[in-house]
């Protein structure tokens, strides 16, 4: 006799390919993200998770609501690092396991902190405009009749790019990495990579894990004091609330720079802008804010601050970070069904 296929309701972002594993061992229904790019509200959710046995979404709040109205479900699976958008107490309390996907984008998000941390510190984006902008080339419209190659830009504009846009090599540098996770290591490794020293403060781990000759624990004054530059990777706390304030940017190297993709609130945002207007520090890169999306009147826009290198909460968008997440939880359903111990569940 053949065994009841589980009946999945799926709204998260997934790679169609690997989707085809689940595919053959439940019966799939794509909607919601997936399918249209919005989430459901509880009623919606309510609606539509009778009879289905397993939920997967990326950003649908699956409220305690949700969870006492839809007795059939038996596994909730969320592809994030952390399923911030599901009761998980309440999952508990009604028998739902819920598994989640941490990790899957660590790569990509670690990538792109050195990606900001090289771009400000050698004034990537900044020359990239400054030449989008014709404030570094001339206004002539067709190319000179001799031709110059291999030499530096010289005057133009008053400006000379060459001096203008010097940056600082990491090279022999003193890099900060303030959460020692799995994107905090990530990053160490790969600035390693570029002969930086690494300062590591994450009272959370232990110095046996982290002590070599290019990367010691430090407490957090030390690395504020030392560092050239401060990757941050820490989570949401009450003692890392603010964090970063006009006092520890008051403490930082007036040379150094402040790299943040983890998240907003970790840092105090007028402070910053008081600190990178009066020049307490070199400049800032930062991803992730307060308030998302940014709004037109935040000081990090209107501020006309000239050392501050903006993204739009996008470390972790990468197709690598679908796919791989996708993978983690096709493995962890099937898991599920077979009865077998689950690897990512909270």
């Amino acid at each position: 006799m053949a065994m009841e296929r589980y009946k999945v309701l799926l709204t998260a972002e997934a790679d169609d390919n690997i989707l085809k594993r689940l595919c053959e061992v439940c019966d799939v229904e794509e909607d919601g993200w997936k399918t249209k790019g919005i989430t459901f509200s509880e009623d919606q959710l309510i609606s539509k998770l009778q009879q289905k046995d397993i939920f997967v979404t990326s950003y649908d709040v699956v409220s305690r609501k949700v969870i006492e109205s839809c007795r059939s479900l038996k596994l909730i699976a969320c592809t994030r690092s952390n399923p911030v958008n599901i009761d998980v107490e309440a999952a508990k309390e009604f028998g739902i396991k819920v598994v989640y996907t941490p990790g899957r984008n660590s790569d990509a998000t670690a990538e792109f902190a050195v990606a900001l941390l090289l771009d400000i510190a050698r004034n990537v984006t900044f020359a990239n405009r400054a030449i989008m902008n014709a404030d570094v080339i001339t206004d002539n419209e067709q190319a000179p009749a001799i031709k110059k190659t291999d030499v530096t830009w010289g005057m133009v504009k008053n400006v000379r790019p060459y001096h203008r846009f010097q940056g600082v090599q990491i090279k022999n540098k003193n890099v900060g990495i303030v959460g020692y996770g799995s994107i905090g290591r990530r990053v160490a490794k790969i600035l390693e990579g570029f002969g930086a020293y690494i300062l590591v403060y994450d009272p959370y781990i232990s110095r046996v894990e982290i002590d070599c000759p290019s990367m010691r624990k430090v407490d957090f004054e030390e690395l504020v004091a030392e560092a050239d530059f401060i990757s941050c990777h820490i989570k949401i706390t009450p003692e890392t609330r603010g964090l970063f304030n006009y006092d520890t940017f008051g403490k930082m190297k007036k040379s150094a720079y402040f790299v943040n993709n983890s998240r907003g609130a970790v840092v105090v945002e007028e402070d910053l802008v008081r600190a990178l207007k009066e020049r307490q520090i070199a400049g800032a890169a930062l991803d992730v804010f307060e308030y998302e999306p940014l709004y037109k009147g935040h000081p990090f826009i209107s501020g006309g601050l000239d050392n501050l290198l903006l993204t739009p909460h996008i470390s972790g968008a990468s197709p690598d970070a679908i796919v791989n997440g996708t993978v983690m939880l096709v493995d962890e359903i099937k898991r599920f069904i077979n009865n077998e111990p689950l690897l990512y569940t909270k």
